[in-house]
């Protein structure tokens, strides 16, 4: 069964919080994004052709680097690790490094709900609205709705 993937653009705050519930527990959730190997099988819409990870340290402290290709194009993101709590919560920079100035601060929680399944709750906060608005206005909604649809069938078999 897949869920509603509610995203809220804040009319107060350059921030995007991204609200989506898995059959899977916390544990789970967090670790297909911790885990490079199970991230790169579900980041991204569908029309992505690949993801490769460059590199991927996720600890207090640590960085990562990938990129993904659609349609003969490389898309590069990077950020760094700032709280990496196992099951409960990733704090980390996000850079699509084809706008290199715009950096976000992204938090994601991961809460225990019945019936071993999860919430959760990433929130993104960019420097500015017009960052925030031309996040938003990339496609990141279709990219994310798809991604998590991936996730779900990942965290099913």
């Amino acid at each position: 069964m897949s869920h509603e993937t509610r995203i809220e653009i804040d009319p107060d705050l350059p921030c995007v919080r991204i609200i989506r519930e898995f059959d899977a527990t916390p544990a789970q959730v967090f670790r297909a994004h911790a885990d490079p190997e199970l991230f790169v099988r579900w980041v991204g819409p569908e029309c992505i052709d690949d993801t490769w990870v460059e590199r991927w340290d996720a600890r207090a402290g640590g960085e990562w680097r990938y990129r993904s290709n659609h349609a003969g194009y490389e898309h590069w993101f990077r950020g760094c690790f700032h709280d990496v709590r196992e099951g409960e919560r990733i704090v980390q920079t996000f850079t699509y490094e084809g706008f290199p100035d715009a950096v976000s601060l992204e938090t994601m929680d991961f809460q225990a709900l019945d019936g071993g399944r999860c919430r959760l709750v990433s929130t993104s906060m960019a420097n500015s609205f017009e960052e925030r608005d031309a996040f938003v206005a990339s496609g990141m909604e279709h990219g994310v709705r798809e991604g998590y649809l991936k996730l779900d069938s990942i965290l099913a078999g």
